[in-house]
């Protein structure tokens, strides 16, 4: 019967950052998902792993970062980024608990034979009613084979269309959404005001509102049913708003997204605004506690001989109705991610360890000029700020771009470490990594990355321009590793100073100390 069934409904939304109303954005409507959170907990420090679609939603479904799992970057088209075949993943898993599996909208990853889903509807339309349709149908296939489900509902909205501006509002008819008009947005701190950005928040709320009504008509196909009593709803978005300076960047604004979660089993969880730490590789652990396992003592039929790394994320089932920040032994308050690609031409490889107040950038090709993902550089939002500039700074003869309040430049071109203090500087604006006040916040934050790096196999990890853990057996066979990030020309060699030891992880004197 339905009533015994442990079942999941997962609800991913396409480039969405923190702009609902139940996020406190009082200009747009989202009537579905703020009752969603009136009757479940909504998270306010909820982190992806990396900005960037096929890369987050890998996380979603394996509970490993993109640096563990293969899924680098985007999956379609010429970029072919593909998890790898030993991988464990949702549908496996939950496959070999009996249970119903199925996809309804966007996929994005890949390969099909390492995400098998029971049920399997991809569809990049904007029709939500269509979306709702097939959820429906499946509903009624694990009702006819008496089955638990665990189902994601993944929405097109509110990805940009193919225009230079549009948000797919001219693709679908006859779903009613609010008009917004250029005066009724508010503008986000991480870019400027320009006239452009104005037309194109507009057409990204009524996309934001589209994908509200296709939740609400889900959630309708689930009462219906009778199965929201039995059903763990889970909605969330795979990266941060379709703007420069957001979505592909590591910045809070990129990773710090939605996450809204209906247990109907915690009636204490109901209307929570949880400020604790969690990272979206606790959902699948969490998901798989809620089906009553224990993650790792699923076995998994397959035919490929490699083991998937152990998930390090944590279910977070418990802290659902923990109005105030826990402390550190109860619960985590930090968080790390890990960026690789965009598209396959946007190499730029990150990692950030993000705590309640700091946050700290490894950037591994900080030589390279950050990329811009070809949505965002062809919108006009982009061109409008470009094109706007800001008196010159003293020291500057031209006039300024800026973000926001961050200057083009330091968009553009950024140090190997960046340290922000949260409290201060929530937009991530000013580097500290060289001030030395905040040099022990950096070595600490530095150290603790890199021993997350080597738990995780992390190949970027990087000593003298190559990688730490790909040359571990040359190490072992002698190979000094100069303790420094980059190599230097100017002193190719590697007979003298520190090295990094391939036995601890660690440089040999002391881990703590200032790179060059």
């Amino acid at each position: 019967m339905a009533q015994e069934h442990k079942n999941i409904l997962q609800l991913v939304a396409d480039d969405l950052g923190l702009m609902l109303g139940c996020y406190g954005l009082e200009a747009i409507h989202t009537p579905n998902l703020d009752r969603l959170a009136a009757r479940g907990t909504r998270f306010t420090h909820a982190f992806a792993s990396t900005a960037s679609c096929s890369g987050s939603r890998s996380t979603l479904y394996t509970g490993l970062h993109t640096h563990q799992n293969g899924q680098y970057g985007l999956n379609h088209g010429w970029n072919h980024f593909q998890t790898h075949d030993h991988i464990e993943t949702a549908p496996r898993i939950f496959n070999a608990q009996g249970y119903q599996t199925g996809i309804v909208g966007k996929v994005h990853v890949g390969p099909h034979s390492v995400y098998p889903w029971e049920w399997y509807a991809p569809s990049h339309s904007r029709d939500v009613r269509e979306n709702a349709a097939e959820a429906a149908r499946f509903l009624d296939r694990a009702a006819e084979t008496a089955r638990p489900f665990h189902l994601t509902v993944a929405f097109r909205d509110p990805h940009r269309d193919n225009t230079r501006e549009g948000f797919g509002n001219d693709e679908v008819e006859g779903i009613p959404v609010p008009h917004y008009g250029v005066d009724d947005v508010e503008i986000p701190p991480f870019v400027s005001d320009v006239p452009e950005l104005r037309v194109e928040l507009a057409q990204y709320y009524q996309s934001i509102s589209r994908m509200d009504v296709g939740v609400g008509l889900v959630l309708d196909e689930l009462e219906k049913r009778g199965l929201s009593d039995t059903t763990l709803v889970l909605f969330v978005s795979d990266n941060g708003a379709p703007f420069v300076n957001s979505k592909t960047t590591l910045y809070d604004a990129g990773v710090r997204l939605p996450l809204i979660v209906r247990n109907p089993q915690d009636p204490a969880s109901a209307g929570v605004v949880n400020p604790n730490m969690v990272s979206f590789l606790d959902i699948l652990p969490t998901c798989i506690e809620w089906a009553g396992y224990r993650d790792g003592d699923i076995e998994i039929q397959s035919e490929n001989t490699g083991k998937s790394p152990p998930r390090l994320g944590t279910p977070f089932l418990k802290i659902l109705s923990a109005s105030d920040i826990l402390p550190e032994d109860q619960w985590k308050q930090h968080v790390f991610g890990s960026h690789t690609f965009h598209e396959i031409q946007n190499y730029w490889p990150t990692r950030f360890m993000r705590s309640r107040r700091y946050k700290y950038h490894r950037n591994i090709a900080w030589q390279l000029n950050f990329p811009f993902g070809t949505d965002l550089y062809g919108s006009l939002s982009w061109e409008g700020m470009r094109n706007r500039a800001a008196a010159p700074a003293d020291d500057a003869d031209t006039p300024e771009v800026m973000l926001g309040r961050r200057r083009l430049a330091t968009y553009l071109y950024r140090g190997p470490e960046e340290l922000f203090d949260l409290e201060a500087d929530p937009e991530e604006v000013d580097n500290l990594a060289g001030q030395p006040e905040y040099q022990g916040v950096l070595l600490e934050m530095r150290a603790q990355t890199e021993a997350w790096q080597l738990a995780t196999g992390d190949v970027w990890l990087f000593r003298d321009g190559v990688s730490a853990i790909t040359s571990q057996k040359h190490q072992s066979l002698g190979l000094r590793l100069p303790d420094r990030f980059d190599f230097d020309v100017k002193k190719p060699g590697n007979a003298a100073g520190p090295h990094w030891s391939p036995a601890s992880g660690k440089r040999e004197d002391n881990p703590l100390v200032k790179m060059g």
